[in-house]
């Protein structure tokens, strides 16, 4: 099971309690730095479970959500980055009565991975890229596979995936695997989702593209949609965070009109 991480609440905390999930071969730490600040903002605690390594990873991060909202009577405010999104989301449609909304960071696919426009033999691009990494992982090793997936990529994405790469360890490859052919809510299931979801995309990202993030927004009863860039989301990850709750915030103010 994930080792639980949080923030200590402060003595006159009144804001939400805050799971987020990290993406496909991230971690915690990432996690934080995306909505950190915000939850912050939010006068809120701040959640996040270390994602278990290898193929307990998509079970065990579902595990974290029903065990945090165990231990709180309020109602979750739940959220993650790509297949964190999609966990969240999942989460949210099972448990709409503990469910306070989403934050969705980069949305990557829509039902099942292997049947999406815009990748390979119709494969979703994030997808396609989880298994490409396993692959290098498990003909080359770790180093070898950082080595070719950090080369030419901006430095702070080969820092965050040489942190959480050698964190996963020897599951890597498998959880890689698992992430990738793991089932994201359809679109009509998230037409019947009861929570005011905030969503983020980058307009000019090939591996989470836009459309699916706008799909999920049309789709959603309750939901505002976010767009920026890559070079901003590098350049300050929480820009993410804040503006998935700015979007919440917005989603839930209209939904209650």
């Amino acid at each position: 099971m994930p080792v639980p991480s949080s923030t200590t609440p402060g003595p006159h905390v009144s804001g939400p309690h805050v799971v987020v999930l990290p993406g496909t071969g991230s971690d915690e730490v990432f996690a934080r730095r995306v909505f950190g600040p915000a939850v912050a903002e939010l006068d809120g605690v701040l959640h996040a479970p270390r994602p278990a390594s290898g193929s307990a990873l998509v079970r065990e991060l579902l595990t974290a959500l029903d065990t945090a909202a165990s231990r709180t009577a309020a109602p979750l405010l739940v959220g993650g980055v790509s297949l964190g999104a999609h966990v969240a989301a999942e989460w949210a449609l099972r448990n709409a009565e503990r469910c306070a909304g989403v934050l969705a960071v980069l949305p990557a696919w829509n039902a099942s991975p292997d049947d999406h426009p815009g990748g390979p033999a119709g494969a979703a691009p994030a997808a396609t890229a989880a298994r490409a990494s396993a692959d290098l992982i498990e003909r080359h090793g770790l180093e070898e596979a950082l080595r070719l997936s950090t080369d030419g990529v901006p430095a702070w994405l080969a820092d965050e995936l040489s942190r959480a790469w050698r964190r996963h360890g020897d599951g890597l490859a498998a959880g890689l695997r698992t992430a990738a052919g793991h089932a994201a809510p359809t679109l009509e299931q998230l037409r019947g989702c009861r929570v005011p979801v905030g969503i983020v995309a980058c307009v000019d990202d090939p591996v989470h593209p836009v459309s699916v993030a706008r799909a999920w927004a049309e789709a959603l009863p309750h939901a505002r949609v976010h767009e920026t860039t890559l070079a901003a989301f590098g350049a300050d990850p929480a820009l993410a965070g804040r503006a998935a709750a700015a979007a919440w915030r917005a989603a839930a103010d209209h939904r209650s009109r």
